[in-house]
């Protein structure tokens, strides 16, 4: 059985959980559980992984409440063995499995699906890849949970292809999540090296122990995040895994070690309930803009980085243009990619990916001047909105890939120019290919100072969908319009509270409503008059 048959089996499972109160991140955390220890017999690791008495067979083997018993004991006792990397999966982890039957239906039609393909085995990475399918899963049947820190795979694989990460590299992501980014380097790395049997021994050891390092602010998706790595054949150290625990915007993100390549896409949203206490260069509450800082600090000379951030970041004044102007003095911030709407979970986002080099490829200590041009690719004005009607796929960001170049550091030759691209919404007219009607163009350093003040939100084609403020009407037309869907939205309350035999709430609503729009008590009451009248 493939991992596609296998993933839909097992989420197939979850309706039965479904009906006990089980949500669907819950699921996913009990799958969790339950799947390395399936996954630890399907490939003989119990001997290195598990101690004796908490294995697959050992719960298999108990029933109804006394397997439910072993089952929360066994949690338990996971939680404080004495391999590190189990010890952080399991760690602080209860069953949301209330009923015994429950549990014992879940593990036996685990048991007894076709775990193998053919005569052939699975092996970590077979388990790693279904395991994503879930997280994937997940994120896409519900907007809480995994969806809120589930980057799009389309969008994880573009990055990766351009920036091409290499053996020995240190490969850091501040943010991980469930360790996508790590994740899909690793997997390019053994698709570049046959599965690195073309490394020695010292370097198999590095890129098992030492390439990998994530930092993750919530235990729970840690905890996915781990599981994710290891199932993927990525230990990490034999402290802390490959995921940490902690706060990069604290001093957890001061001890990460310098990377030769970062990928990341910080949590967007307000500052609330994150605790900024690191001493950054430009202070500042504004979250996204303090990932970027740390970000560009903890490159090496020459090391590059992609990272996903709002559009905010592209324009916030004041420590905002500090911070860019810092990042283009120390860094080659050589290119944008404008993203498309609806492809995160958060509704409206608007996003981009920054792509920047530390230093210079001729000088990578230099921290003076380092940006000279910024290439800018549009994949948002005129395109399609993404969901789950209209999925984002690798094809969408081909043309990207293919203007980028096979440079990793942007400086493969580049031509200013690209007109078609999947996923653009349908033109009324045929235009003319200029550099106006370009979805890839080039700015100057120079030009993004005098021309823009420094804001990176760089933009020029005419969105079909968009209203050119050119063409709306006068200001005051606008606010009478305005008032005017007010008074019809006042009116239509206070009949429907009439109709309820409720004319005194119908009053005192209408003048309540009145002042939430700044309209008066008179005005409001005189609006209704001439309503009723007509």
């Amino acid at each position: 059985m493939n991992n596609t048959d296998l993933v839909a089996k097992l989420w197939k499972l979850c309706d039965n959980l479904r009906d006990g109160g089980v949500s669907y991140q819950n699921y996913v955390n009990e799958l969790a559980s339950l799947l390395f220890l399936k996954m630890c017999e399907e490939t003989g690791q119990e001997a290195d992984l598990l101690p004796e008495g908490y294995r697959w067979r050992d719960l298999k083997s108990k029933l109804g409440q006394e397997q439910h018993r072993f089952y929360r004991n066994m949690l338990v006792q996971l939680g404080v063995d004495d391999h590190a990397i189990v010890r952080a999966i399991f760690q602080n982890v209860n069953t949301t499995i209330t009923q015994p039957a429950q549990l014992s239906e879940l593990v036996s039609n685990m048991d007894k699906l076709e775990w193998f393909d053919g005569e052939k085995g699975k092996r970590r990475d077979d388990f790693g890849d279904m395991y994503e399918g879930l997280l994937q899963k997940n994120a896409n049947e519900t907007k809480s949970g995994a969806g809120q820190y589930f980057t799009p795979r389309p969008l994880i694989n573009a990055i990766v292809q351009v920036m091409q990460p290499a053996p020995r590299e240190v490969i850091q992501d501040p943010a991980a999540g469930t360790a996508g980014f790590l994740i899909e380097a690793d997997r390019y790395i053994k698709a570049h090296t046959r599965d690195l049997d073309d490394l020695d021994e010292a370097d198999q050891i590095f890129q098992m122990k030492k390439a990998f390092v994530g930092l993750e602010l919530v235990p729970e998706t840690r905890r996915l995040a781990l599981m994710n790595c290891l199932l993927h054949d990525i230990e990490g150290d034999d402290r802390y895994g490959a995921i940490r625990l902690g706060n990069t915007l604290g001093k957890d993100g001061e001890t990460l070690p310098k990377a030769h390549l970062v990928l990341s896409n910080p949590p967007f949203g307000s500052a609330a309930g994150t605790n900024i206490t690191r001493t950054f260069v430009h202070p500042t509450s504004n979250k996204q803009l303090c990932f970027i800082q740390h970000i560009y600090d903890a490159l090496e000379p020459g090391g590059r980085a992609a990272v996903v951030i709002p559009d905010n970041v592209l324009f916030e004044g004041g420590k905002g243009t500090e911070i860019r102007r810092d990042l283009m003095d120390k860094c080659n911030l050589h290119t944008i990619l404008r993203l498309p709407t609806g492809i995160f979970y958060a509704q409206g986002v608007k996003t981009n990916v920054l792509f920047f080099q530390k230093g210079t490829p001729d000088n990578p200590a230099q921290d003076k001047g380092c940006t000279k041009a910024v290439w800018v690719y549009d994949m948002r004005a005129n395109m399609q909105t993404f969901g789950k009607r209209t999925p984002l796929t690798q094809a969408h960001f081909a043309p990207f890939i293919a203007a980028y170049g096979r440079d990793k550091n942007g400086q493969s030759p580049r031509t200013e120019g690209v007109w078609q691209q999947l996923g653009e919404l349908p033109q009324d007219a045929m235009l003319a290919q200029s550099l106006e009607t370009a979805r890839w163009r080039s700015f100057s350093r120079a030009w993004i100072r005098d021309n823009k003040g420094d804001s990176l939100d760089i933009s020029w084609l005419k969105d079909q969908n968009s209203v050119d403020a050119a063409d709306l009407p006068e200001p005051a037309i606008l606010a009478g319009e305005a008032m005017s869907e007010l008074s019809d939205a006042l009116y239509e309350m206070h009949s429907l509270l009439k109709e309820l035999d409720m004319p005194f709430s119908a009053n005192r609503k209408l003048v309540e409503l009145g002042k939430q729009f700044g309209i008066s008590k008179q005005a409001a009451r005189k609006a209704i008059k001439e309503r009723d009248s007509e």
